[in-house]
């Protein structure tokens, strides 16, 4: 009886590892943009309520040729730049490696995190007056609770067994921390800045709707006010986009900081 030749054995340990498909994403957002259109052109929904995507189209290129679209949109990302801190890695860095510090802050934290940000505007008002420092005041602490819980996180995740093969072998501690801590950390540490970067977006929108004339949150309560639909739906786009160049900015940060992967 022949031998049979020998199978190749497929390899079945290529783990999870999901791609990003940008063609698959990019068709996705054409197809919605078609089935927004083919409805505002049969009537399915009022003109009024959700105009059609050529006349949003055509109110962005207005705004954009007047340079009030760059005026509101330059005002948003000041307040955004200036509110979202990086203090939330620090305190976070201490957390997950000072026992006294951790003692403290995980119960403040957990104390902290749940209220709604935007509630405590008005006693920002109160305390810092209507102008830039009471929004600045808002995105800040908005954004410090994701970071700082992520970072902390992402240092306990980190594997305990490199860390005590370092100090077998006598590394000093600050030398553990940015060989081993902060690169295991680091992966937690910029999904707490994705999440911490749409906090924020929400919130310097809602703080410009209460107090601001200008930004885009400012702006999109005016053409509301005024029934400028189409205005509106352009504004909500440009956050939309917005939030789209912070996460592929955050995404660009990931492959190269985390290229070692």
């Amino acid at each position: 009886m022949a031998e049979e030749a020998p199978r190749a054995v497929p390899f079945r340990g290529g783990g999870f590892a999901p791609r990003l498909r940008h063609a698959v994403g990019a068709a996705t957002l054409t197809a919605l943009i078609v089935l927004w259109s083919v409805a505002a052109r049969r009537g399915w929904i009022s003109p009024i309520a959700l105009p059609p995507p050529e006349e949003v189209a055509a109110a962005l290129v207005r705004l954009a040729r007047s340079g009030e679209l760059a005026r509101h949109l330059e005002a948003s990302l000041w307040r955004l730049l200036t509110g979202f801190t990086l203090a939330g890695i620090g305190v976070g860095l201490a957390i997950g490696l000072v026992s006294l510090i951790r003692s403290a802050g995980v119960p403040l934290i957990a104390a902290l995190f749940p209220i709604p940000k935007i509630a405590l505007l008005p006693l920002f008002i109160v305390w810092f007056g209507i102008g830039e420092a009471s929004k600045i005041a808002t995105i800040a602490f908005g954004a410090f609770f994701p970071v700082a819980i992520a970072t902390y996180g992402g240092v306990d995740g980190v594997d305990r067994s490199l860390i005590r093969m370092a100090q077998s072998f006598g590394l000093p501690a600050r030398s553990i921390v940015r060989k081993i801590v902060l690169p295991g950390a680091l992966p937690a540490v910029l999904s707490g800045l994705r999440i911490a970067a749409s906090i924020a977006i929400i919130l310097i929108v809602a703080a410009e709707m209460i107090g601001a004339n200008d930004g885009i949150g400012a702006f999109i309560l005016a053409a509301g006010n005024l029934m400028q639909t189409d205005q509106l739906v352009a504004g909500v786009l440009v956050l939309s986009l917005l939030g789209l160049t912070i996460a592929a900015l955050i995404g660009a940060a990931e492959r190269y900081l985390l290229r070692w992967r």
